[in-house]
């Protein structure tokens, strides 16, 4: 490893840092909306029960047979996906931003300095999945308005980048005969976005969970009052299943890639190792799960419940398998 290799490895560390410290306050301030979600509703149900004179009002003007008739109405409450975002919301999301471009640029320095795509192994894998998580996270909310996972997703993605940057972190090194091949580019490239899917959909279905939760018990309605805000239990459930329906396909297509590798590498397409198995094992839990709640009519937290546990063993794959388990994909564990 030449003098240049290693201080672009260093430099891509050195952004990694940065870019954790920077998703640190992002975790903080959407910790902080969430207890601003919290007191708002708090002031919301305070107004309601008021005097009519002074809750916060408007003056609408409508025409009935002829004559114009001035009307006092009574503004709502915002809550659920037509909440304006607070202040800790906006430094949140920039935060984010800010963060996953200093991430982008750990991971184009670590795959300048390996001179090949960076992720190769454990620390690269992890690297580059939690940044995808964090591109998935941004980029859903053109389509929908997710902000309230940005607790859930820049938390997760802090853990994952600390355990990989302590416990995972190699020297650039070549890659194994086995990986030098286009498929490590598509193959683990679609398993990374996958995962990156059923993160999220993790996130929307523990926000499931708590909202249907605090719906079946008072005592937690008001302990956790900032759900109010969130979208109701059923909107989650449909959110869930459509994130999740991404995630499948893409871990479909990991699926049948790995077994094209497999025959390529190896010269068969199944052969019963470690991961090939965890891999098929986590591709039928989402099948159960769109299969259950599509025909079998499983609504509510059954579904909820069952998303997360193909969630675990996604974790589980990526984490105890790559580790601990010997076979022929036991260089993902360098």
């Amino acid at each position: 490893m030449n003098d240049m290799t290693t201080t672009l490895a260093t430099y891509s560390v050195v952004l990694t840092y940065s870019a954790m410290a920077v998703y640190v306050v992002a975790f903080i301030a959407f910790a902080l909306d969430m207890a601003k979600r919290a007191g708002e509703v708090t002031v919301a149900a305070t107004d309601a029960a008021a005097p009519a004179v002074e809750r916060q009002a408007k003056t609408v003007a409508t025409v009935q047979g002829g004559t114009v008739v001035l009307e006092r109405v009574e503004a709502p409450a915002k809550t659920g996906s037509g909440r304006r975002g607070s202040r800790f919301e906006r430094v949140g999301m920039a935060m984010t931003i800010l963060a996953l471009v200093l991430h982008i640029g750990s991971i184009v320095l670590r795959g300048i300095a390996a001179d090949r795509v960076p992720w190769g192994n454990m620390f690269e894998f992890s690297l580059t999945g939690t940044g995808l998580i964090i591109a998935i996270f941004l980029l859903v909310q053109f389509w929908q308005n997710l902000k309230f996972l940005g607790v859930f997703i820049t938390g997760l993605t802090l853990i994952l980048l600390g355990i990989a940057t302590v416990n995972y972190y190699v020297p650039v090194v070549p890659l194994q005969p086995a990986l030098q091949s286009y498929w490590l580019v598509i193959h683990v490239f679609v398993a990374i976005s996958g995962t990156g899917f059923f993160a999220l959909g993790a996130g929307l279905a523990v926000s499931q969970l708590v909202q249907t939760y605090r719906l079946g018990h008072s005592g937690a309605a008001k302990k956790l009052r900032f759900m109010e805000t969130l979208p109701d239990a059923d909107r989650l459930e449909v959110l869930t299943y459509r994130v999740l329906l991404v995630g499948f396909v893409l871990w479909t297509f990991t699926l049948i890639a790995g077994a094209i590798w497999a025959e390529r590498a190896w010269g068969r397409y199944w052969g019963w190792d470690t991961k090939e198995v965890w891999t098929f094992i986590i591709w039928v839990v989402y099948a159960g799960y769109i299969h259950a709640r599509a025909t079998r009519g499983w609504r509510g937290a059954r579904s909820s419940w069952l998303a997360l546990i193909g969630f675990a063993a996604v974790m589980f794959n990526f984490s105890v398998v790559n580790v601990f388990f010997k076979g022929l994909h036991s260089y993902s564990g360098l």
